[in-house]
């Protein structure tokens, strides 16, 4: 699959299959994904035990928020965005704990 031909539902339907479960010991968290704009939505991806798991929609109490323009989203899975210029340009904002996010190239590499 082209990466030009690829949205914001097969990202996360290609997240358990990119999921790196010795990166993601000990980490207990709700990731929570507003990706806003066209093609965008709401995500929450609950890593626990282990696993990963996948859902479309908002989670009562996410760990951590990721809010960014869909298509900025799928430009940074892409690498054609640097998620440290995003976030300090504005373009990505995060709620909640930090260092979770520092920790998603690790636990999702070659996402």
């Amino acid at each position: 699959m082209s990466e030009e031909t690829v949205n914001i539902a097969e990202i996360f339907e290609m997240m358990p299959a990119r999921f790196d479960k010795e990166a993601a010991e000990g980490i207990e968290a709700i990731y929570q994904f507003e990706l806003t704009g066209q093609g965008g939505g709401t995500y929450h991806v609950r890593i626990e035990g282990g696993g990963c798991n996948v859902v479309e929609g908002p989670a009562d109490n996410p760990t951590i928020t990721i809010t960014m323009q869909a298509s900025d989203y799928v430009d940074l899975i892409h690498g054609r965005l640097n998620a440290q210029m995003a976030f300090m340009g504005g373009k990505l904002k995060i709620k909640g704990d930090m260092s979770l996010a520092l920790k998603m190239q690790q636990v999702f590499p070659n996402l």
